[in-house]
Order: structure tokens, then C-alpha cells, then sequence
């Protein structure tokens, strides 16, 4: 998954508004215990970011 693809998965779940916000502030167990952002800059693939993220939120079948 590119990460261009990603953001627009976010954005298209959480509004555009609120997903950067989101990314920056919610720590995920299966990230490590890291954010989204904090995850994607460590180097962590967007497609294993977007997995973790699906685990934790309601994510519409068309997005997953």
C-alpha cells in the first residue's frame, strides 16, 4: 500500500479534519505503543499501519 493510498483511506474514515489528528494522538497496542505517525516515521509499512488501525476502529468493509 503506498502511503498516499493510506491517507486517503484515513481521510475517507475519519474525515480529513480529524484523521492527522487521530494519527498523531492514538497509541495502538500493536503498533509497539505507537501512534500512526509515530509508527509510519519509524519506518513501519503503511499497509501493517492501516492493518492496526482497522483492528481498533470500525473501518467500512470498502476501505479495508
Amino acid at each position: 500500500m503506498r502511503l498516499t493510498d493510506f491517507w486517503n483511506r484515513m481521510n475517507r474514515h475519519f474525515g480529513e479534519r480529524y484523521a492527522e489528528s487521530w494519527a498523531r494522538d492514538y497509541v495502538i497496542a500493536e503498533l509497539g505503543g505507537r501512534t500512526v505517525s509515530q509508527a509510519l516515521a519509524d519506518g513501519v509499512s503503511a499497509k501493517e499501519v492501516w492493518r492496526a488501525v482497522c483492528g481498533v476502529t470500525d473501518v467500512d468493509s470498502r476501505l479495508r
